[in-house]
């Protein structure tokens, strides 16, 4: 089965416009962020998401205020996509105290209450239990929420991911499990790792429902995100998207990515670039002109900018806060 895609320009000009500025925002913050690496500024682990947008842009367009998400490490759009600032999620990125971890998480580890953001988390997999968990205590209290909890197509390899599944359709638990398929586990093609060639169809043996997405087209990810959270809310227990998107970088900072060719992303560059086509249909709709998108550009430059200097500026944890955050002082 192909993933499916859309064709729909009957969207709104504000909502074009807000997928492409959320976007365009998520890239250019990765690509500074890989500035910042390039000159040690960030150290440790570091995941870009670039190619990869409109997967966390479609799936927020269609969840509600307090609805959940939980991601694995490849996670700074996830943040910036649920509301988190930039000069947060970049200072933590530099280890400094200004940081949503206060310098002490890193890339792969940020969390924010208040945006209901639950990690990032270094472990393959290991965030797939924990989104089922955040979906059982809603199930519990009975407030309606969903949980977006996702994870990648080699981590859809891994024995914990089955055995939620198992535990999610046993208990009908309102989660969403996002398979971002970006065709590469590591430096695996999913081809040469994966026996089924649909991912999301192994959730029938637990009877739970899925469909593949097109996941560089936004308006067919915020479709069926929209499809599998009316699932979820009324009852009727989890729902599995696989969203067949593309990374453009290598896995992480320290992949040089030879498993592929250059022609190969080249190719998925231009012909299916998420920001592009919105960018199309914002030009052909006659909704902005060039001269808009630049301005718009400009912006976002500048708010990225700005979260360099803040990060720069931020100064490094104390001392005394290796001794903080351990413990949680448990309520009588």
């Amino acid at each position: 089965m192909a993933a499916k895609k859309t064709s729909k320009t009957n969207v709104s000009k504000d909502d074009l416009l807000h997928y492409y500025r959320e976007m365009l925002l998520i890239r250019r913050f990765e690509e500074k962020a890989g500035q910042l690496y390039g000159m040690g500024l960030i150290g440790g682990f570091c995941h870009l998401y670039i190619g990869q947008e409109a997967v966390v842009v479609g799936l927020e367009a269609a969840a509600e205020e307090g609805d959940k998400r939980v991601t694995s490490y490849r996670d700074h759009g996830h943040m910036l996509a649920c509301g988190m600032e930039a000069n947060g999620v970049m200072a933590e990125l530099t280890g400094r105290s200004g940081g949503y971890s206060k310098g002490k998480g890193g890339s792969m580890h940020m969390f924010s209450k208040e945006k209901h953001f639950y990690g990032g988390h270094g472990i393959v997999g290991a965030q797939v239990p924990i989104g089922a968990g955040l979906a059982f205590a809603d199930k519990y209290l009975g407030n309606g929420r969903v949980t977006f909890a996702y994870f990648g197509d080699g981590a859809a390899n891994q024995g914990q991911v089955y055995e939620t599944f198992n535990m999610a359709a046993l208990w009908d638990l309102p989660v969403v499990f996002v398979i971002e398929n970006n065709q590469y586990a590591m430096g695996t093609s999913q081809q040469r790792s994966t026996s089924s060639a649909e991912i999301y169809e192994r959730g029938r043996a637990f009877g739970i429902p899925g469909e593949a997405i097109d996941g560089m087209d936004v308006l067919a990810v915020k479709a069926a995100g929209e499809t599998a959270v009316a699932h979820c809310r009324s009852g009727k227990g989890p729902y599995i998207l696989e969203i067949k998107t593309y990374r453009y970088r290598g896995h992480s900072m320290s992949d040089p990515a030879k498993y592929r060719t250059r022609e190969e992303v080249q190719k998925i560059r231009e012909e299916k670039d998420a920001i592009e086509h919105v960018r199309d249909l914002l030009l052909t709709s006659k909704h902005c002109s060039e001269e808009d998108l630049k301005a718009i550009d400009k912006d976002i430059k500048a708010v990225v900018n700005e979260s360099a200097e803040f990060a720069k500026q931020s100064p490094e944890p104390a001392l005394d806060e290796l001794w903080t955050d351990i413990y949680a002082q448990a309520e009588a």
